[in-house]
């Protein structure tokens, strides 16, 4: 499923640098998928758009947004469950580098 920040937000920034995938907007900023803009899933908080969060598979162990959040407000998003198939497939195609990668503990916290 896909990650999502909460209320708790204190807009510090820390997870916008973290995503690999730039899903992480401050809020009120539109977000932009293949070129094309998107209005703010938020006004007044950063977000995650799940269209672009692979919940870090493909890059890294674990969800970089929350292992840095000094609130842990970056949350599984129960509206956006997914399979490491379908994450991966999505992190292939927002990071066209990671093609024939094989997922590991390091790269998918689904192979813990």
């Amino acid at each position: 499923m896909a990650t999502f920040i909460t209320e708790e937000c204190i807009n510090c920034g820390a997870c916008e640098p973290e995503c690999p995938n730039t899903a992480i907007y401050a809020g009120g900023v539109e977000w932009d998928l293949s070129g094309e803009k998107h209005p703010p899933i938020s006004n007044d908080f950063y977000y995650i758009v799940p269209d672009k969060c692979t919940e870090c598979v493909g890059h890294h162990e674990q969800e970089q947004c929350a292992a840095v959040c000094p609130v842990d407000c970056c949350i599984p998003d129960p509206n956006h469950a997914e399979a490491e198939e379908a994450l991966f497939a999505r992190a292939v195609k927002l990071n066209p580098e990671l093609a024939g990668l094989e997922l590991s503990a390091a790269t998918s916290r689904f192979r813990k």
